[in-house]
């Protein structure tokens, strides 16, 4: 409408006829209006059905000067109407071509935008499969802690079968109490940072649907633009439509359009520097608790080896006391059947000297005297007897020693019986077991 104003407002196109080439007349009254005329009487009655020459005259003026005005008002209007259509033709093109050139930029902005989103997309679904592969190595490694920890637990209960003197909190057990604390913290970390990751996944999902909604409605709308677009004079699917040239109360301005995409990209990219950032601290948490692992699991077998070593060298020890022990319990079985065999030969001698002095005790009369015979068989029995005692004494003696040894052999023995048990515990049991240790590999969940 303001261009149609601007076009009425110009000035009017030449005349065709310049109004000095229509003819003038003075028109002058009629002479038959007079009093003394006939026209006098029409003006009291009727009046005469014929004109003067003067009205004939003034009547083809008044048509020739109607028929030259009305063609060139005619004229003029026809050729306004020409210069208007024309000048509104070459509106209409001009506005229509600004109009293909502005659907064409923002055909432009809306394929910039649509290929940002799709980047973001793509890098999104990307990130989102690299942090399930990291969960999915969470995952294993927490399975994988199930081994060490079950081998830990179970060697601590083999080593409660010990038997006393070996059943002591030594080192080794310091070192598996060790490991299944630092395993228990592991599965902990591993179970956060697991519940860390699956929510980082939900909104990384979140934001590449946002993504995902926000670029299909630009590819509709580029869709629609690029068949807006193509649209010519020519074309046939065009057809009126009144009421579209309103403004839709909800539709946004260029400046919002635009602001809620790179918003929307905005928090796409935020949280897909926090999946990277997760995704790189899961993996040295992964990396650094497995090496943790195997370096206390090489603990606890160097504890196991340097505990085995003391044991064998303690029941070696044990052996070879035992075997002294052995010699010495044979070499006082021999000395006591010795001493037994020597108090025996000294019943005889006693038996004789004994029975001397008890017939020689008959002697008659004076003849019962004590002579030097007397005195020798007396002291002889003096020193048989002294000798028996002393004999028995050392008898005795040797026969608590040997007890004392039996005890010693009993005891050794046992000893060597419990160490044996432990090593059989350390070695059989708790060390070949830890052979199903979990590599590096497994417990950083990559197999």
């Amino acid at each position: 409408m303001a261009q149609a104003e601007v076009l009425l407002t110009k000035e009017p196109a030449p005349q065709s006829i310049d109004v000095c080439e229509l003819p003038q007349k003075k028109y002058e009254v009629a002479c038959n209006t007079g009093a003394y005329t006939s026209a006098g009487l029409a003006t009291a009655g009727f009046r005469t059905a014929k004109y003067l020459m003067d009205e004939w005259f003034q009547n083809s003026y008044a048509r020739y000067h109607q028929a030259f005005a009305d063609r060139d008002y005619s004229e003029r209007q026809r050729h306004e109407s020409k210069q208007l259509a024309a000048e509104t033709g070459e509106l209409a093109y001009r506005t229509q071509l600004d109009s293909t050139r502005r659907v064409g930029e923002r055909l432009e902005d809306m394929h910039c935008w649509k290929s940002e989103l799709q980047r973001e997309i793509d890098e999104l679904s990307s990130e989102t499969d690299q942090m399930m592969a990291q969960k999915l190595r969470l995952q294993r490694a927490l399975d994988a802690l199930s081994v060490p920890f079950s081998i830990a637990t179970d060697n601590l209960q083999c080593r409660e079968r010990r038997q006393h003197p070996d059943l002591v909190r030594d080192y080794v057990e310091v070192e598996l109490l060790k490991e299944t604390e630092l395993i228990r913290n592991i599965q902990e970390l591993l179970k956060r940072t697991m519940g860390q990751a699956v929510g980082q996944i939900r909104l990384n999902r979140e934001h590449k649907e946002n993504c995902e909604i926000n670029w299909s409605d630009k590819v509709e709308v580029y869709n629609i633009d690029d068949t807006c677009a193509r649209y010519t004079n020519e074309s046939t699917q065009v057809q009126f439509y009144p009421h579209s040239s309103k403004f839709e109360e909800s539709a946004s301005t260029p400046e919002t359009w635009g602001k809620f995409t790179q918003d929307v990209l905005l928090r796409a990219e935020r949280e897909r520097l926090a999946s990277v950032n997760l995704r790189k601290l899961i993996d040295c948490i992964l990396r650094d608790t497995a090496e943790d692992l195997r370096l206390q699991c090489d603990a606890v077998n160097l504890a196991f080896s340097n505990r085995c070593e003391e044991l064998n060298d303690a029941r070696q020890k044990l052996q070879y006391h035992l075997l002294k022990i052995l010699s010495e319990i044979t070499d006082q079985e021999h000395q006591i059947a010795a001493l037994k065999q020597a108090i025996k030969d000294k019943e005889a001698p006693l038996r004789v000297a004994q029975t001397r002095l008890y017939q020689r005790s008959h002697r008659p009369n004076v003849e019962l005297c004590r002579d030097n015979a007397q005195f020798r068989l007396m002291s002889e029995v003096e020193e048989l007897n002294m000798s028996l005692k002393v004999l028995k004494e050392k008898l005795q003696d040797a026969e608590q020693a040997l007890r004392n040894l039996e005890d010693s052999r009993m005891s050794l023995e046992k000893d060597i019986a419990v160490k044996t048990n432990s090593l059989f515990i350390d070695r059989q049991k708790c060390m070949t077991h830890r052979n199903r240790y979990p590599s590096v590999l497994q417990l950083a969940g990559y197999q």
